[in-house]
């Protein structure tokens, strides 16, 4: 019972240590009391969210089937015949691998946030955005909400091509390859605007460290809820049209045996 949410928990805590770390390192080597030489630039930070997410599918494809994302456990479960019966378990261990991955990423620059922020008793959203994502001042609600709809919708289609076997799907060993590309060009396409979260566990459970760290309620009022209605409600919101599009006008199951074998349900479930 405990194996696929846990495989799910380590596939979000690693995917939030390489992401989280490589914005913490891009960003707190600007400051020349913490290195002597930036470390980083933003291309850096699409490279280590890329990287973590092909290494979350690799740790949890074989095992839970690699969701590492509620906003794929919801679509799978509405459009895929994944059982609503673990959804709970799955977004509940997905979150909390955001909040432990978060929490160890902190430990690792804490000293280095210290002299960024001026002091441990500081901080803000300048640090803030390591964990979790913040929107550019000039945008709109409405073009906040769309950005992330519109980059995890994208995320969420490939995701559909890469695992439909009658589309030039790859091996499954080279799916992490596929997905760390995606994010990778995600990041450099669309990040810009709302730092792309895509994910709501890899936004939410950072966020809930946050409040534990010492970062105070900003990181929920900013924006006026902003925290729930782009990260959260975008990103659910744009899998499931983007899987609706594809099971509607491109997906053709050919037998039991193949819908039992996309992604998203595990041997355990056959």
């Amino acid at each position: 019972m405990i194996r696929e949410p846990m495989a799910e928990f380590l596939g979000v805590a690693v995917f939030v240590i390489f992401g989280a770390g490589a914005d913490a390192q891009a960003t707190l080597s600007t400051d020349p009391n913490v290195a002597a030489v930036h470390k980083g630039e933003y291309i850096s930070t699409n490279f280590g969210w890329g990287i973590g997410l092909a290494m979350a599918v690799w740790i949890s494809a074989g095992i839970s089937g690699g969701h590492v994302n509620p906003a794929i456990t919801l679509a799978l479960a509405t459009w895929r015949g994944f059982p609503w019966k673990k959804v709970p378990a799955y977004i509940f261990a997905q979150v909390m691998g955001g909040i432990v991955g978060a929490g160890l990423v902190y430990a690792q620059y804490i000293h280095a946030i210290d002299i960024f922020e001026g002091g441990r008793d500081v901080r803000t959203l300048a640090t803030a955005g390591f964990f979790s994502s913040f929107a550019l001042d000039y945008l709109t609600a409405v073009s906040c909400f769309f950005s992330e709809f519109l980059g995890t919708a994208v995320l969420a289609f490939v995701i559909m091509a890469a695992t439909d076997k009658k589309n030039a799907a790859p091996p499954t060993a080279l799916l992490p390859l596929v997905l760390f590309l995606t994010l990778l060009g995600l990041g450099a396409a669309l990040g810009m605007q709302t730092a792309f979260s895509f994910n709501p566990a890899r936004d939410f459970g950072p966020r809930l460290f946050l409040s534990m760290a010492g970062y105070g309620r900003e990181v929920y009022t900013y924006r006026n809820q902003y925290w729930l209605w782009c990260p959260i409600l975008g990103g659910i919101l744009g899998a499931q049209a983007a899987v609706g599009l594809y099971d509607t006008f491109l997906y053709n199951p050919s037998s039991d045996d193949e819908k039992a074998d996309r992604l998203g349900t595990s041997s355990n479930d056959r």
